[in-house]
């Protein structure tokens, strides 16, 4: 297994590859989720690495090229930079190359990208790309495009076909119009796993502990996240923190702006955790969603909001409830 490695930049790219000892295989993408038709064009990127004896990376950009043209109005993010990357490390690639993209990026044309970044960069063997992949400010870069370029730099190039599920396209752009229906079951199965949102705990205004519900409060940065509301969810702690690591924690959380307290600027993720006493500050915590309760809303005081919050606490615990009884009743007895 090679040396798992985190690559900034196109000059930091051209110096990891001009110095590196392998060439490599990979592919590029935005690579939003990381989702079930991602995973597949990962597994067949690593699996020719291992086998050829190269490395495996991934080429991603920062922000999203759609992001960079949209400028205000941004589409929500299946997951933050920080969480895939560790997605794609999971998936089992070497290199993470993040480009940034910036006016100088996106004035490249498509013979430029590949000789900067696949030829001088990454010292590609093998490039495996999606079938929606486009590329270059002359819009010249496509599939015919790369293999005639790698007939000419000696790297092959293979067209991945979108993925289906159920005769529908696994995609970022359908994910999230499935967990903006809170369908988390389907998200579930087009993401390959649940879907939930991983992050640090950030110190918020402490109001929940006056009224005796505790949160801890993950913030969201500028992108706006898939899913708002109220949500019963499941928790996972780092097993410093969490002394028994399989032990399920059980909470409910809410994903917005807080309009009832004014914090219209700042989206956050903040979550009150059944039976649970500690302090979680500066703790990356996971936070799985299970279900929709409610959608956010401004009350008339602050006392109306903690008699919503007593309700939402109530509720998610049934749902939790019904949850585990179904889980219970399907596993065999031993």
């Amino acid at each position: 297994m090679q040396q798992r490695q985190f690559i900034g930049g196109i000059a930091s790219l051209q110096r990891y590859g001009l110095a590196s000892q392998r060439r490599t295989v990979a592919t590029i993408g935005s690579f939003d989720g990381v989702h079930l038709g991602h995973q597949h064009i990962l597994e067949r990127v690593v699996a020719r690495a291992q086998r050829d004896n190269l490395h495996s990376a991934v080429v991603i950009f920062e922000p999203q090229p759609h992001e960079f043209f949209a400028k205000t109005s941004m589409r929500p993010r299946l997951m933050r930079l920080r969480e895939k990357v560790s997605a794609l490390f999971d998936a089992g690639v070497d290199k993470v190359v993040c480009l940034r993209f910036n006016a100088a990026l996106r004035g490249l044309t498509a013979d430029a990208f590949i000789q900067k970044v696949l030829v001088k960069g990454l010292a590609i063997a093998h490039l495996d790309i999606g079938d929606d992949f486009r590329f270059g400010c002359d819009r010249k870069g496509d599939f015919q495009l790369l293999t005639n370029a790698g007939q000419q730099n000696d790297f092959t190039v293979a067209n991945s076909a979108t993925l289906l599920l159920n005769s529908d396209r696994v995609s970022s752009t359908r994910i999230r119009e499935v967990l903006e229906n809170n369908d988390f079951a389907l998200a579930s199965s087009l993401l390959g796993k649940p879907y939930a949102i991983t992050g640090r705990v950030i110190y918020g205004r402490q109001l929940g502990r006056t009224i005796n519900v505790p949160t801890a409060n993950v913030g969201l940065g500028r992108y706006p996240a898939a899913v708002k509301g109220v949500y019963a969810v499941q928790v996972q702690l780092p097993s410093p923190v969490n002394d028994k690591a399989d032990k399920l924690l059980w909470g409910v959380a809410n994903v917005g702006v807080k309009p009832t307290l004014d914090e219209k600027d700042r989206p956050v993720l903040e979550v009150h955790i059944f039976e649970y006493q500690g302090d979680l500050y500066g703790q990356m915590i996971k936070v799985v969603f299970l279900q929709f309760i409610r959608e956010e809303k401004k009350f008339a005081s602050f006392e109306a909001l903690k008699a919503q919050i007593q309700q939402d606490c109530s509720t998610a615990k049934n749902v939790i409830n019904a949850i585990t009884k179904a889980v219970n009743e399907q596993s065999p007895v031993c």
